[in-house]
């Protein structure tokens, strides 16, 4: 009846309170039963789906949105991530580390009445599309609070000491809105201060920025981000608690981001050693970005199934897009 795979993931989705994949999984169950010609199967799944589907409208309730307003609105943009971290193919010492985190993020009173500080401030470093941004709307996604990402455009100002002073509203929204705050192209405010091209009014604003940070006793979560840990100011990397660094997947995370992202399909007859050796040196995002096609692929032929080849030509057409 159902696939290997498809029962692997209605597994895992339930494991994770996953009600959305849990319910794609089904229909994608319902589909194939009806293709083995067990018809009345299909039609019973459906209905169950269906009803599923009604029961969630009627128990849902609305959720507060906090917009940042005024001059914070120029500065923050705002979203409400679902993702976790269950999500993610992470190797296994990021993952310990997350966990961590989340641990004493959970326990932040009983640290607290104690006299202890949970970790909070968390520097990211790696090539694009290894997964930076992701992290960030997970933990956000794990402790259900906002993210809030800083724009880089709306900080940065040519008249001098404005920027300095635009930083400070952030910080002042990290004590008044408990979320997670992303400063992503963290190298833009956060660069060397000896660099040769350097200008005056980066330098305050990355004294500024390193002000902020030490004097900040919010709840809030810091994480920055950037693809060139090596145009940083040294400084910064003692202030946060933790850096982590970011890889190219090796072959077993490639495999293990592959399978996963085409868990509702059927890959029985993918050659996955082809396949692997098609995703070497892609990023996170460009494996993922392929199996995404190929499963488009799949479900406009309305087969579900993936092929070797067509998996293999996706991760290939990412790899040109790169080159071209």
């Amino acid at each position: 009846m159902a696939t290997s795979d498809q029962i692997m993931a209605l597994i895992k989705s339930h494991l994770k309170d996953d009600d959305d994949r849990f319910l794609a999984v089904a229909i994608q169950v319902a589909a194939h039963a009806a293709r083995q010609g067990h018809g009345r199967v299909a039609e019973e799944i459906r209905v169950l789906v269906d009803k599923a589907e009604a029961d969630r409208k009627r128990a849902a309730r609305p959720v507060p949105i906090t917009t940042p307003r005024g001059e914070l609105a120029a500065l923050l943009s705002v979203s409400y991530p679902e993702t976790r971290l269950s999500d993610m193919v992470l190797t296994e010492a990021a993952r310990i580390r997350f966990d961590r985190l989340l641990r004493e993020q959970r326990g932040r009173q009983k640290l607290l009445a104690h006299g202890l500080e949970p970790r909070r401030k968390l520097l990211l470093v790696g090539p694009p599309g290894s997964g930076k941004t992701m992290t960030a709307s997970a933990l956000a996604g794990e402790l259900q609070v906002p993210l809030y990402t800083l724009l880089l455009h709306g900080l940065i100002t040519k008249f001098m000491g404005e920027t300095a002073a635009k930083l400070r509203l952030v910080f002042d929204a990290l004590a008044d809105s408990r979320g997670v705050y992303l400063f992503d192209e963290f190298d833009a405010i956060g660069g060397q201060r000896a660099a040769t091209n350097d200008v005056g009014e980066i330098r305050r604003v990355l004294n500024s920025f390193l002000q902020f940070l030490e004097q900040d006793a919010s709840s809030s979560l810091i994480i920055a981000a950037t693809n060139h840990p090596e145009a940083l100011d040294r400084a910064l990397f003692r202030r946060f608690d933790d850096v982590i660094e970011y890889d190219a997947p090796v072959d077993a995370l490639a495999l293990q981001i592959m399978r996963n992202t085409l868990a509702t399909f059927d890959t029985a007859e993918v050659d996955w050693d082809l396949a692997v050796s098609a995703a070497g040196g892609l990023s996170n995002a460009d494996i993922t970005r392929a199996c995404e096609l190929a499963a488009k692929e799949a479900v406009l032929d309305d087969t579900l199934t993936v092929s070797t080849s067509a998996l293999v030509g996706a991760l290939e057409e990412r790899r040109h897009a790169h080159t071209d």
